[in-house]
């Protein structure tokens, strides 16, 4: 009997504020799919991190006989046979280092022609003008540094690059974008608690007479909040449920029905359906408590008046 009058009780308080439901529902499905998205986009950018910083190499360009007329750096002339021995032998001995490939000049020219030979500069450009340089994968792409400290400076050494710094501008705006959806997904969960608050006040203010009643009867605090707890629930869980359709949504039609196809972003690894699937529950349990427990906050203090 008691299960059947909760039940008679919710189905009379969602019926009655259907117009505030709709909204809380809404509400709570457009901050909750911002916050998976927050969730999702930062996965990205741990996905694409640990994708770029697995392939980039720290470069150690060498001195030659042009850049020995034009740059401070490489004012002792062009590098020796001795020192690129030289080089080579110290980073074999280092501990981070992990595969060194030595690039001469005319294989720098080669690929450079195969990336830029259909611009107006490619012309220009002379095989004798590029540098040689060793390309340097290290087992852990943060401690750069290192390589950087003994190398930077040297005899024959014209500069040391980190790959890396080619992407941080990439990852820094996927930062912003971030920190923009947990901005917006802020103030929308804000906007939600204030209805969801409302619409439970106006739901028990609408049937303050059976709450009188059941106090009057004897019944607990939490017997009477039930009702109103559970529908507050039961719009929070429909929320979340929406919420996770559309990050469904988005992850099918937005990258494997956009982004991917057709090789239109090929430089990118998107983060797969398994980073979906483990945000999901998550933004389903918040949908079913945020509002329950924000009703129940509501009601202690409204009825006891």
């Amino acid at each position: 009997m008691r299960a059947q009058f909760v039940l008679s009780e919710i189905g009379v308080g969602l019926r009655r504020n259907l117009t505030m439901t709709f909204a809380v529902i809404i509400s709570v499905a457009l901050s909750l799919a911002l916050f998976g998205s927050a969730v999702l986009l930062s996965k990205q950018v741990g996905t694409m991190k640990d994708y770029w910083y697995d392939k980039v190499n720290v470069s150690i360009y060498l001195c030659n006989k042009n850049d020995a007329r034009i740059s401070k750096q490489c004012s002792k002339g062009a590098v020796t046979g001795g020192q690129k021995e030289e080089i080579k032998t110290e980073l074999e001995k280092m501990e981070i280092v992990d595969k060194i490939h030595y690039e001469s000049a005319e294989q720098a020219y080669k690929r450079y022609k195969e990336s830029y030979g259909d611009t107006p500069l490619a012309d220009t450009i002379t095989p004798d003008q590029m540098p040689e340089s060793y390309r340097v994968k290290l087992h852990d792409p943060e401690k750069y540094a290192v390589v950087e400290t003994a190398f930077a400076g040297r005899a024959g050494v014209q500069s040391v690059e980190d790959q890396r710094d080619i992407l941080a501008n990439l990852f820094d705006l996927m930062k912003g974008m971030n920190r923009a959806a947990i901005a917006l997904m802020s103030l929308m969960l804000l906007v939600a608690l204030m209805l969801i608050v409302n619409t439970v006040r106006v739901s028990a203010f609408s049937r303050r007479r059976e709450t009188g009643i059941m106090r009057l009867v004897g019944a607990s605090s939490f017997y009477i909040q039930l009702p109103f707890i559970l529908e507050a629930a039961i719009a929070g869980l429909l929320g979340g449920l929406m919420a996770a359709g559309m990050l469904i949504a988005g992850r099918y039609f937005l990258i494997d029905h956009g982004l991917a196809l057709a090789d239109k972003m090929p430089l990118i690894n998107f983060i797969g359906w398994d980073a979906v699937a483990a945000t999901l529950p998550l933004v389903v349990v918040i949908g079913l408590l945020m509002p329950a427990l924000a009703a129940f906050v509501a009601l202690r203090k409204y009825l006891k008046v």
